[in-house]
């Protein structure tokens, strides 16, 4: 078993942005962290050059049911035991992280983005103190000011058979997190068992869902709060840029500025259209 495993959703069109990340994996993390990308079937030998010694390269079907289906030529998915509503890629992908986080063999995953890279050194003790793991939360953060957010709040709480309480919630989202696969594997049977049906089912049918939300909700609620497996911390451990407005030149050197000294990785949303090559130079930079 690894004690510390890095799980990468990915697909062709973010390649260099997952290769970089996978350099950084292997650059700043000790020789026991194993990094797990999974793609589409269809990517696997546009991605197969990162195969090695510390990479295992999936194909996202082993953490699919065999019910759901790609439709060929859209960014949809179908569960032929529930055809409709058809699982976006955003769905697919959170039922995907799930299902690994539950399968693969560590004491510790932390999900990271391909458009995350790692600046600095960390080991599974970054993410595991005194044998629980990490617990990113926000007392309050989440009000009527984050309608979406509401709404991932009440689904969870319906998907754990938990009653509805009016906002504020904590904030469970981050760009970089990490879970215990002990809690995923009882947050799913959980599932499970307040419905009477499949988890990923389940998950695969909702129109607004966060796993974040989920996985942070159960472990508050249903463990009986943070100090159950987890320590608590408000600090993402990621200097995150969400603007959907690419950085130029004078703007990354800015936000590359303000990197905390907690700060283990960046992300720069794909979403901002940041320049690949401008990325890239000026990440090199900063580990220069």
């Amino acid at each position: 078993m690894s004690e510390l495993a890095v799980i990468t959703p990915s697909f062709g069109p973010d390649f260099d942005l997952c290769a970089a990340l996978h350099r950084s994996v292997l650059a700043h993390s000790p020789d026991s962290v194993r990094h797990h990308i999974i793609v589409p079937r269809a990517d696997l030998s546009r991605f197969a050059e990162l195969r090695g010694d510390r990479t295992v390269l999936h194909d996202e079907a082993e953490f699919l049911p065999g019910s759901v289906r790609p439709v060929p030529g859209t960014k949809y998915s179908v569960n032929l035991r529930r055809p409709f509503p058809p699982l976006r890629g955003w769905i697919l992908q959170q039922v995907i992280k799930l299902a690994a986080a539950a399968r693969i063999e560590a004491d510790v995953v932390v999900l990271v983005d391909s458009d995350i890279e790692f600046v600095r050194p960390f080991s599974a003790e970054t993410f595991r103190r005194d044998g629980v793991v990490r617990f990113y939360r926000k007392p309050d953060e989440v009000d009527q000011r984050l309608p979406r957010h509401v709404r991932w709040h009440e689904v969870a709480r319906t998907l754990l058979g938990l009653a509805q309480q009016p906002p504020p919630y904590p904030d469970y989202v981050s760009s970089l997190l990490a879970w215990d696969p002990v809690v995923v594997r009882a947050l799913l049977a959980r599932i499970e068992s307040v419905t009477g049906r499949r988890w990923a089912d389940v998950v695969g049918a909702q129109l607004h869902f966060s796993e974040w939300t989920l996985y942070g909700v159960f472990v508050d609620e249903v463990l009986g709060g943070p100090a159950a497996r987890s320590f608590t911390s408000e600090d993402t451990l990621c200097h995150a840029y969400w603007d959907e407005t690419p950085l130029d030149a004078t703007s990354i050197t800015g936000f590359l500025d303000a990197i905390t000294p907690s700060d283990v990785a960046v992300m720069i949303s794909a979403k901002s259209r940041t320049p690949f090559a401008l990325r890239r130079a000026a990440l090199a930079e900063l580990n220069s």
